[in-house]
């Protein structure tokens, strides 16, 4: 049967994409595994490099390391948060929303921000171990940062607000009606939290593990800067490719960094299939019940936490707008000042926005538009299954396995087919050193929360509308404009959001895609920090916080507009 106009642009669509994903994750991968296979002059050796990492003892205590910081940090974020949103769903404690706002702060900030704050509160130099710089010495308490114990601290302030929106909305999904027959039953309050709020929650709290430990594993920021001599993953992969320009061996360590990644990213999806509706038409939300006791305790909780994650923001902007911190703490705007260094913040700043705006706009037109086609499509074909799968691998990819994947890809001039030797041309290598590059990388990166953000809010319409539009003849585009573009927008627009911020703090793929001519931000906390300029690294890192806050309250006015018309609409309506 002929295919008809409208048929034919989706097709043209749904190809794109596919061919888009085989290109930016099948290919850079996949030369990725190969390398891991070659030596230094590109000749197969099996398993050779494999062999010789774990020969190296040092090597294998980093990936001891790494196991025991993810375990770790992974654990006690899931305890914390779970606590701390908790309270939150299940109190009668007052200012909830300002309880949530600082407990979502540290998203807007790079994860280099946390250890720094960290290295001026606890640090050999530390406020806190000083006692507050020899004015209460009694005070004054080493918790020997570096290390293991400055790591585990700077992932748990990283995971702490991505486990706990996972939390906060498992609590917020239980069916008070079990509650009730539970309270008519004449059950404890504890045998109620372990025989229905627990096991409701089980596969959220698996998930939210999971995707602390994933976080933890990958991460380089806080290494980075509180690491000291304790070695990790991310770190070696970093020293073997950027400092050791031994590309072959980072892309062993790399494979490496994936494995766990990727059985995580298999056992949260059995897992999701696993979980059920929670709640249905019938169900009632959950409300709390006052009581002094518990509500007092977690008031103290939710303070406490608080407490901690404001002042590693309190103590970021003292030193950043001090003379020179800890000895002369007056105002000053001398660590804003970059001239020397790179042509100026300004540079920094237009390359760190550009980046993100790209990102947000490419990113969210890709994740949509990708959604939209498989989910509004009656019968998916193997191409339509192989979009969907290919959208949800790059859960599994650590930023800097794709930052040295697309070295491995775009880097090369041409390619050599196996057995034939004949070269072919890569007409992708003229991006490799753009800013292209770096919003491909910003585009996987994010790409699997972006498209589950689309898949949710286009399951939630009616297919009733493609279906009236193909009876009618109306060609899907236009049915995608004129009803589903304006009904998502709200999730269109979280999607940039998501993007745009992610985009700002990001460093674990762009450190090694970043050029001079094209310096960013988050890149340039790094280098900072490495040259001891401390102070300068948190100015950096506050114009990327408040930059992100910005866009937040942008987001935030033009969602209550949004809102407010739909609303507006629906009375008019009734």
């Amino acid at each position: 049967m002929e295919k008809t106009k409208d048929e034919i642009i989706r097709e043209i669509f749904t190809w794109f994409i596919l061919i888009f994903l085989i290109i930016i994750i099948v290919f850079p991968l996949g030369l990725l595994l190969i390398k891991s296979f070659e030596n230094n002059s590109g000749e197969f050796i099996g398993l050779a490099n494999f062999k010789e990492y774990f020969s190296n003892k040092n090597l294998l205590i980093s990936l001891k390391n790494t196991f025991t910081i993810s375990a770790a940090s992974s654990i006690i974020s899931l305890l914390l948060a779970f606590i701390y949103a908790y309270g939150i769903q299940r109190t009668t404690i007052k200012y909830k929303n300002i309880f949530k706002y600082i407990a979502l702060m540290p998203l807007f900030a790079p994860t280099m921000m946390h250890g720094i704050s960290l290295v001026y509160l606890f640090g050999r130099k530390g406020a806190v171990t000083t006692g507050f710089f020899d004015k209460f010495p009694q005070l004054a308490f080493d918790i020997n940062l570096y290390g293991a114990t400055g790591i585990i601290i700077a992932e748990v302030l990283y995971i702490f607000p991505q486990i706990f929106l996972v939390l906060n909305i498992a609590l917020s999904s239980t069916d008070y009606r079990l509650y009730e027959a539970a309270d008519m039953l004449g059950t404890s309050n504890f045998r109620k939290f372990f025989t229905i709020t627990i096991p409701n929650m089980k596969y959220g709290m698996i998930s939210s593990f999971i995707i602390a430990f994933i976080l933890s594993f990958t991460d380089f920021g806080a290494p980075k800067v509180v690491g000291g001599n304790y070695s990790v993953l991310a770190t070696d992969v970093y020293i073997k490719v950027v400092g050791q320009n031994n590309m072959v061996m980072g892309a062993v360590v790399s494979i490496i960094l994936l494995i766990p990644s990727v059985i995580a990213f298999f056992i949260d999806q059995k897992i999701q299939k696993k979980q059920g509706v929670v709640l249905n038409a019938k169900s009632i939300v959950y409300r709390a019940k006052k009581n002094k006791i518990r509500d007092a305790f977690f008031y103290i909780y939710t303070i406490l936490i608080c407490f901690f994650i404001l002042s590693i923001f309190i103590t970021i902007f003292v030193s950043a707008f001090s003379k020179l911190w800890p000895y002369n703490l007056s105002f000053s705007l001398n660590n804003f000042k970059f001239y020397d260094y790179n042509g100026g913040i300004g540079i920094f700043f237009k390359n760190s926005f550009i980046l993100a705006i790209l990102s947000g706009i490419f990113g969210t037109f890709m994740t949509f538009m990708s959604a939209y086609l498989i989910e509004k499509k009656e019968n998916k074909t193997l191409k339509d299954k192989i979009i969907y799968f290919l959208s949800l691998v790059p859960l599994a990819l650590p930023g800097m396995v794709i930052g040295i994947s697309f070295i491995f890809f775009f880097n090369k001039s041409y390619f050599t087919i196996p057995f034939l030797n004949i070269n072919i041309m890569n007409p992708f290598n003229s991006i490799y050193k753009t800013i292209w590059i770096m919003v491909l990388a910003n585009v996987i990166h994010f790409y699997s929360i972006s498209f589950l953000t689309a898949n949710t809010a286009l399951k939630k319409l009616d297919k009733e509308f493609e279906r009236v539009s193909l009876s009618m003849g109306i060609p899907w585009y236009k049915t995608f404009f004129n009803v589903t573009f304006p009904m998502c927008l709200e999730s269109i627009l979280e999607i940039f959001f998501y993007y745009f911020v992610n985009s700002m703090v990001t460093i674990s793929a762009l450190v090694f895609l970043y050029t001079s001519n094209l310096s960013l931000l988050s890149i340039a906390v790094i280098n900072l920090d490495d040259t001891g300029e401390i102070a300068k690294a948190s100015a950096m890192s506050i114009i990327i916080l408040l930059t992100n806050v910005i866009i937040k309250i942008i987001y935030q006015i033009i969602l209550n507009f949004l809102q407010k018309r739909k609303n507006k609409i629906k009375k008019e309506n009734v």
